[in-house]
């Protein structure tokens, strides 16, 4: 081995290093480092359930970037709807693969939203169970009849609802259904390890 070549250049640059928030997620054991396309259409599902809880959670979603440090991966606006366009059920599908760190910032920082939504969350799932124990519609709930409206109308117009795996939720009934297991969802993700089961849950079936 020639001495040149066990010299490093000192204009090489180091590789940067990840935020060490990603490594509490692990690295799903499946081909390449890309998400399949069911993690991706549930991480986008989740977050859009967060644009319905919570308005402005697109700047919240990047403010989060920056306060966990991973505007290194989700860099503007422009970017994080890159990522979320990977989701092969959506309207605007862009045919890029979503790497997994990029499917881990998602996850983290939707995890994080909904801890910051905790409580509102359970209140509105306790609500929705005293409804339909007393068999009331949800609508007369205001709380609820905005949110479940307010995820039908970003469901609509972002998905492409003639695709095949959408066809089952082409009724208000069954968006509703959606969206009440989708507070669910995030419900799961504020308990103990919930990011983690999370996250392990969307490779359920994937991992060879």
């Amino acid at each position: 081995m020639s001495v040149s070549a066990s010299i490093t250049p000192f204009n090489s640059p180091n590789p940067p290093s990840l935020p060490m928030i990603l490594d509490t997620l692990p690295d799903p054991a499946i081909a390449g480092q890309t998400c399949p396309p069911r993690a991706r259409l549930q991480i986008d599902l989740i977050l859009l359930a967060i644009e319905a809880l919570e308005l402005g959670s697109s700047e919240a979603i990047l403010a989060f970037a920056q306060e966990l440090e991973l505007k290194g991966i989700i860099k503007d606006r422009v970017n994080l709807w890159r990522m979320r366009s990977s989701n092969p059920m959506r309207r605007a599908h862009i045919r890029r693969p979503l790497t997994i760190m990029e499917a881990k910032a998602l996850v983290v920082i939707a995890c994080y939203i909904a801890r910051r939504l905790t409580v509102v969350i359970r209140q509105m799932l306790m609500i929705c169970q005293q409804m339909n124990d007393k068999q009331i519609p949800l609508e007369q709930n205001l709380r609820l009849s905005n949110y479940l409206e307010r995820f039908r109308v970003h469901f609509k117009s972002r998905m492409n609802v003639r695709r095949s795996g959408l066809l089952a939720l082409s009724s208000d009934e069954k968006l509703d259904e959606l969206a009440i297991n989708l507070l669910g969802q995030l419900l799961f993700c504020t308990g103990t390890a919930g990011m983690q089961r999370f996250w392990i849950s969307l490779f359920d079936g994937e991992v060879e």
